[in-house]
C-alpha cells in the first residue's frame, strides 16, 4: 500500500479508502489511486484483512456426494450466488462418510468460514453437536439433523414420492416395487413414508416384500432391484429413490435381459440432465434445484448480515412429476 500512495501521491489512507470503500474519495483521487494498483500489481493480502476484520469472506459448503447430479447442480448454484455477493467457497465432500463431515466441518471453522452451508450424511450425535454448539452461521439443506433448531431448506419428499406412486397406481399397476435410501437419513425415511402412505390411500395392504433396501448408490439398487424382480411374484413396476438408484435398477434390468417398459415401469427421482436421452426416456421426480441453492444462500446471507438472533426458518420446496415413457399403462 505503500507503494501505491507513492505512485499515486495520495496518503496511505486515501489507498485504504479506495480499496474498501470505507470513506469517499474525490474521483481524480479515486482514479489515480487505481492506475497506480493496476500500474504495481498490487494484490490485498487476504489473511492480514481477516485477521483485521475478523471476517474471511468465505463460506464453507458440505456435501456427501459431489459425483450426484443433484448436489453438483446446487453446489453450482450456491457458488454463483455467494459469488454474486462476494463470498468464496471452501467445498468438502464427505463420500457420505459421517465421521468424515465432522472432521471437515471442524476444519472450515477453524478456517474461520464466515458462515456454513451443511447437507448432513446421517443423523451422528456428533455432527449435531458441532452445528447445534457452532458460533458460525449456518443452513442445513436438503436433510435435517433431530433436536437442531436451525434454518433448513428441505424438499417435500413425502409429498412428492406420493404422486409418483398415485401416478402408477393410475395407469394400472397394483405391485409397485421401492428402493428405499439410506434409513437414518431424511429423505430416506420421508420417501419411503410418501410410498406406503399412497399405498394405504389407495386401499392396498401393506406388502414389505415390495420394499428393498438400496441405500442410494448405484451398486446397493442393483442388488435391490435384482431382489424384486427375481422374487416369486415380481412388480410391474419400480419407484426409484435418486438418480443413482435409477442407474442400478437400469443396469440390473439389463443383466435380467428384461425390456423397461415392456416388462417393468421405472419411476425415477431427480430430473438429471441425461434423463430425458434415457432409452425409454425417464419418467422422474424433478427437484428444484435452483431453489435449492438460491434459498439457501438466502438465508445464510441474512443471518451473517444481522439476523443472528431471527427464529429459525424452514423452506419447504416442491418436487415436480416430469412424466416420459418409462411406464406403460396396464390393463384395468
Amino acid at each position: 500500500m505503500v507503494q501505491v500512495a507513492e505512485a499515486a501521491k495520495v496518503s496511505i489512507f486515501t489507498v485504504s479508502a479506495v480499496l474498501n470503500g470505507t470513506s469517499t474519495v474525490s474521483e481524480a483521487l479515486r482514479t489515480r489511486t487505481e492506475r497506480a494498483i493496476r500500474e504495481i500489481g498490487y494484490k490485498r493480502n487476504g489473511i492480514a484483512r481477516s485477521l483485521k476484520t475478523g471476517k474471511t469472506k468465505t463460506v464453507g459448503v458440505s456435501v456427501g456426494d459431489i459425483t450426484n447430479s443433484f448436489y453438483t447442480d446446487v453446489v453450482s448454484i450456491i457458488q454463483r450466488e455467494l459469488h454474486q455477493a462476494g463470498y468464496a467457497v471452501m467445498l468438502c465432500c464427505n463420500d457420505s462418510n459421517v465421521t468424515l463431515q465432522e472432521e471437515q466441518v471442524a476444519l472450515m471453522r477453524d478456517r474461520m468460514v464466515d458462515g456454513l452451508i451443511i447437507s448432513p450424511t446421517g443423523d451422528d450425535r456428533e455432527l449435531r453437536k458441532v452445528v447445534s454448539q457452532s458460533d458460525i452461521p449456518f443452513v442445513l439443506i436438503d436433510r435435517v439433523l433431530k433436536g437442531v433448531d436451525c434454518d433448513v431448506v428441505v424438499l417435500d419428499n413425502e409429498a412428492a414420492v406420493m404422486e409418483a406412486a398415485r401416478y402408477l397406481i393410475g395407469v394400472g399397476h397394483r405391485r409397485i416395487g421401492f428402493i428405499s435410501g439410506m434409513l437414518d437419513s431424511y429423505p430416506g425415511r420421508e420417501r419411503l413414508a410418501g410410498y406406503r402412505a399412497a399405498l394405504e390411500e389407495a386401499g392396498f395392504p401393506r406388502d414389505d416384500t415390495l420394499v428393498e433396501l438400496g441405500n442410494f448408490p448405484a451398486d446397493g439398487a442393483h442388488r435391490a432391484a435384482i431382489g424384486l424382480l427375481t422374487g416369486p411374484i415380481p412388480p410391474t413396476a419400480i419407484l426409484a429413490v435418486n438418480n443413482q438408484t435409477v442407474f442400478g435398477v437400469m443396469r440390473a434390468l439389463r443383466d435380467l435381459d428384461k425390456e423397461c417398459p415392456e416388462d417393468i415401469s421405472v419411476v425415477g427421482f431427480d430430473d438429471f440432465p441425461w434423463a430425458d436421452s434415457f432409452r425409454p426416456r425417464l419418467t422422474t421426480i424433478a427437484q428444484p434445484v435452483r431453489e435449492f441453492g438460491e434459498k439457501s444462500v438466502k438465508l445464510l446471507l441474512d443471518r451473517m448480515t444481522g439476523g443472528a438472533d431471527a427464529p429459525p426458518r424452514r423452506v419447504v420446496l416442491q418436487g415436480r412429476l416430469v412424466i416420459r415413457g418409462s411406464c406403460r399403462t396396464l390393463a384395468s
